[in-house]
This record gives structure tokens, sequence and C-alpha cells, in this order.
């Protein structure tokens, strides 16, 4: 009602309906996501289905593929995320200290502009996991940035000068930025990171003209700010009530409750929602903080108008493991039970695969996506729980009890590394870790911007299975399985891409860029780059030819051990020990890689 009176009441006053373009959508963005020579978002799309229109390059040809050009970043960090295109300008990012480039492809790359963040390096040591950043994101002539110290900056995407700067975190207290943003509407949607510091998670929406903040919304807490209403939120169809957060926490527990908005975000425009996923609760001990510690671990569904939460769905319960649903929700229009729904499909770091109605939050399909998910049996579609195996509950087991061969690991059988959609195929292209780890959880006494973990681990490839730590799948949201699988020897820390050429890309620690067959998963081609690739492969076209581009640059998660320069099998929250042959592969150095076929 709001929206026809506010036109009716325009056209009254003689405006036209373009003019309230800013309030309805955001048609520059909209437009140029329609355009698949261009990039202009970190998801490819409103959807977040990094699927791209182009064909050019196919399942036959693809095997040609040589290096058309290669820039060096000057960073050593792991590079995540991938570049933007839009128009004849390269939109470039870099972890900390987040240098941005504007790049010519008119002229063979050249540097227009270079924007150097001023950052206080203390921020470097807050940062869990590695100095990462998944990129940029465009919008109404201005490149948006948000930096490590949680400045939100918009740019000039011209000349590179700022337009405004804002804070949106305080890193003296943990709070730190990884993720990218999404710009809907009149606004940009940003999260936070820093649960590992025992920060209270948060999404905010500024205006994208002045950076004013307009609403934010906290994981955890009271619900007036949480911007949830106790009648009309929703979880399974259900009202979540009065205070649903601060009865799952136990005191004052969920002022230090985690629930961090390190992931991608998603919007549907005729639904006007957006979706994203809450991190891990704090600490990592489950036994000092009893209770389901909602709403972390939780898919939202929020207006962006208002940042009211339509509904929410928690996938993991009083998290006993570390499994972020941070993960991204592709959204797509397919028939269940022959009937056309809106779907969201979401491979959470629980190993669990899960299809929902994206418009009301029904629970749909929730199957494991990695045959050695054991912490769970199943999950419940009545009632969403999963159904937890004592043997591996690292809250059943106590404080200072090891428990060992739990699968998978805390980074989860999959981490932030986006999936992709094919509506040709119908299928999900899904970069998976095939981890499990042993989980000691211990005491911990939170101080304001010290790792508030309380947990030891350690990660090692799943035992009885083909030896390597990933695998790269192809998935079927609907019926729940896995369509097909190939093995790698270290998980596939890269984001997929799916092509209209009926070709998926993606890149491996190592370092190859690779290329499959869509329907069959065949391998196609591969190239070994600079450096491990834990960037997301992209694709764009100019004047006239499809271009492939990929960010190398090993670390992450995976790869703390060599970014970091780290020894200590414990260290990185166990991941330095499961990754340690890595160094044997490949080595650092930050670069962009583009890929063309001859001519």
């Amino acid at each position: 009602m709001k929206r026809v009176s506010l036109l009716a009441l325009t056209l009254a006053a003689g405006l036209s309906p373009a003019s309230l373009s800013p309030i309805l959508a955001n048609e520059d963005v909209a437009k140029r996501i329609a355009n698949p020579a261009e990039q202009v978002l970190q998801t490819v799309d409103y959807a977040n289905t990094r699927y791209s229109k182009l064909d050019q390059i196919n399942a036959s040809n693809v095997k040609n593929l040589q290096v058309a050009w290669s820039f060096s970043t000057g960073v050593l960090r792991g590079h995540e995320g991938s570049p933007l295109v839009i128009g004849n300008m390269m939109y470039l990012h870099t972890p900390f200290p987040n240098l941005v480039y504007a790049l010519d492809l008119d002229q063979g790359g050249k540097i227009v502009w270079k924007y150097e963040p001023k950052q206080d390096p203390a921020v470097i040591p807050v940062m869990c996991c590695d100095t990462v950043y998944r990129g940029l994101a465009y919008a109404d002539g201005a490149i948006i940035l948000h930096q490590a110290d949680t400045t939100l900056v918009s740019l000039d995407a011209k000349t590179g000068k700022v337009n405004w700067s804002v804070k949106n975190g305080d890193s003296k207290i943990g709070e730190t930025n990884t993720a990218t943003v999404l710009p809907v509407k009149d606004k940009i949607i940003v999260g936070i990171s820093g649960a590992e510091y025992g920060i209270r998670g948060h999404i905010t929406a500024y205006d994208a003209k002045t950076g004013k903040r307009v609403w934010r919304g906290y994981s955890v807490g009271p619900d007036d700010e949480m911007l949830v209403d106790p009648q009309k939120t929703t979880e399974l169809g259900k009202p979540i009530g009065k205070d649903s957060s601060l009865k799952t926490w136990e005191g004052d527990q969920w002022k230090t409750g985690g629930g961090a908005t390190w992931g991608w975000y998603s919007y549907d425009p005729k639904l006007n929602l957006v979706y994203y996923g809450t991190a891990n609760p704090s600490t990592w001990n489950p036994k000092q903080r009893p209770g389901d510690n909602k709403w972390t671990m939780a898919i939202f569904a929020r207006d962006p108008d208002t940042g009211m939460a339509r509904w929410i769905y928690q996938m993991t319960p009083h998290d006993e493991w570390d499994y972020d649903g941070i993960n991204e929700m592709i959204l797509t229009d397919q028939k269940v039970d022959g009937k056309e729904r809106p779907l969201l499909t979401h491979f959470d770091r629980n190993g669990f695969a899960y299809t929902l109605d994206r418009a009301t939050g029904e629970l749909l399909v929730a199957e494991k996506f990695d045959p050695v998910v054991n912490w769970a049996t199943k999950v419940d579609l009545k009632t969403g729980r999963p159904q937890v195996v004592a043997k591996y509950s690292t809250d059943q087991s106590g404080e200072d009890v090891n428990t060992k061969g739990i699968c998978p690991a805390a980074l989860g059988s999959k981490d932030q590394q986006p999936a992709a959609f094919s509506p040709k195929t119908n299928l999900f292209y899904v970069p998976t870790n095939h981890v499990c780890m042993d989980y000691e959880p211990f005491r911990v006494t939170y101080t304001p911007g010290q790792p508030y973990v309380g947990a030891t681990l350690s990660m090692y490839p799943a035992p009885g299975s083909h030896g390597g730590m990933g695998n790269f799948i192809a998935w079927d949201n609907i019926q729940g399985k896995i369509k097909w699988s190939n093995p790698e020897q270290f998980s596939v820390w890269s984001g997929a891409l799916a092509t209209a050429g009926d070709v998926v890309f993606y890149g491996t620690l190592e370092g190859y860029l690779k290329a499959v067959d869509a329907k069959s998963g065949k391998e196609l081609y591969k190239f070994k780059t600079a450096s491990g690739i834990i960037g997301n492969v992209m694709t764009y076209e100019h004047k006239g030819k499809q271009y492939v581009g990929v960010l190398s640059g090993v670390g992450g998660w995976a790869g703390i051990g060599l970014a970091a320069g780290l020894t200590d099998p414990n260290a990185g929250l166990g991941a330095v020990g499961g990754y340690a042959g890595l160094s044997s592969y490949t080595n650092l150095g930050g670069q962009l890689t583009v890929f063309a076929l001859p001519n």
C-alpha cells in the first residue's frame, strides 16, 4: 500500500515514476546485472547464482584457453572475491591494506587511479583467519569499499575521489570486516566480523548518497534492537514470540554473543527481502552458554527499507562446533511437486544443504552434501532441528575433554567460498571441504578486544575416503542429492562460476584454474597460476571477446599457515596442521590472471 500511495502522490504532483527509482529499485545496478558483459556485484546478480549468460567460451572450446594478461596486486596475503567490470573499466581490490585499483581495459589494464586507505595495522592481529577481503560493489557511479577496520567508503568510479566514509564498527573490541556489501535501492547493506572476539553481530543499512546510517539490526538481544516483531516475524511459519533471543541466553551473555554477519547477501526485488546468515555464538565452549543461543547460526529475511525481519530459521541451535551460518543464500524459482516456488538454497558449514521457500521460510529439504558428516543424523523438517549424535557432542563430552572424529571440521563442509547455479542444468556447483576434527572446549574469560574462543582444534582429511581434503560437487536441491563429485587434494576454497557455455569454473589451493563440464563434471581444462586460488572466478566481455579472470594469492583460513607464517599445528584455530602439506605446492603472491580464447 505504501508504494501505491507514493506513486499516486508522485503522479499527482506531475513527477515521473522514474524519479522514484532510488526508493523503489536501484535501476543502475539492475540494468548492469542484466548485461553479462559487466560484473557489478561480487555475487554476479542479486540472487547470488554466480551464473553468467556469456557463452563464447563453451564446453567444446574451453580447452583452448590461454593467458591473455595478468596484474600483480603488490599484496601477499589471501586474495578472496573477484574484480568488477563496468564498461571499459576493471576495479580490483586486495586484502589488507585494501588497495583499490581502477584499470582501463581499453589501454591494456593501465592504472587510471589507485586508492590507498590509511588503516592502523593494529587491526591485522584482530582479524580472524587471515586479512582477506571479499570485494567491492558498484552502484550509481560509485565503488563501495568496506575496509578491514570497518570504514565504509564510497569512491567516485571515474576519479577514485572519496564521496563519503563512515565507521561501521570498533576494532578495539574485535569488530573488523572481511565481507563485501550489497547495494539495494538507495541503501548499502553491510555486515560485521568478530564473533571470535565476543562482538555482537549486526547488519546495517547506510544511505548510498550520504553514508548516513538508516537502520541496524542485531543478531541477538532485545526484540527492538534485533528489529523483529514477536508476532509478525516467524520461524517455520510460527511467530517467534517475545524475547525470542533473550530467553535462550543465560543472563547478559547475549551482549558478547557473537552472531557476526561476514558472509554474502542476496536480494529478491519482488518480495523486497534481503537474505543473509549469522555466525557462531561466543564462546566456542558450549558449556559456558547454555540454551539455543538465538539467533546465531541462522538465516534472516529482512525488509531492506526498515530492516524488520520477516522470518528467521536457526540451523544449528546451541552450536558446539563453530558451524557458522554465513554462507550464501542462492535464490531460484523452481518446481517442487509440480508447482513453481520461490526457493532459497543454502550450503551450511554444518554439512547440510537447506532448501527453503524464501517467501515464507518453510523448510523443504535438508540433506548432507558430504557423506562423511556425522555430528547429526538428520534434520527434522517439522521442527527444523538437527538430531545430534551424542558421541560427537562437545557439550555432552564436557570441558577439557577432546571429542574426536567430528565431521565436518569447524571450517565446515563448505565455508564462505560461494557455490553457483545454472538454470540450464538446474544444478548447484559447490566447492567443498572434506575435513574432520578433534575439538576440546575449555573455559575462557571475556576481555574486550581479546580472542574469546575457548576451544583447541586439530583438523585432518576425512578418514576412510579418497585421501584428499576437498570435493567439487554438483547438487540437486530438490532431491537433496549429489549428482557428481570430483575429489581434490585440498579443500576447494575458491568460488565457483557457472556459464551459459555449459562450463563451470573454480580454483584450487594449489593454484589451478579448472573448467569442468556442467552436466558431467568432466575436467576440460586446467592451468596453474602463480599462487593458490581462494578468489572467485569471474567472466566479462570486452570489445566482443569473452574473458575469464581469477585472483591468485593463497591464504584464508585454509591457507593461514602459509599466509601468516604459522607453524604450530594448533594455530590458525586448528588449520595450520591440517593444511601443512600445502607449502609443497604453492607460495604467497597476489595476482590477477585473465584468460581468453586465441584470436
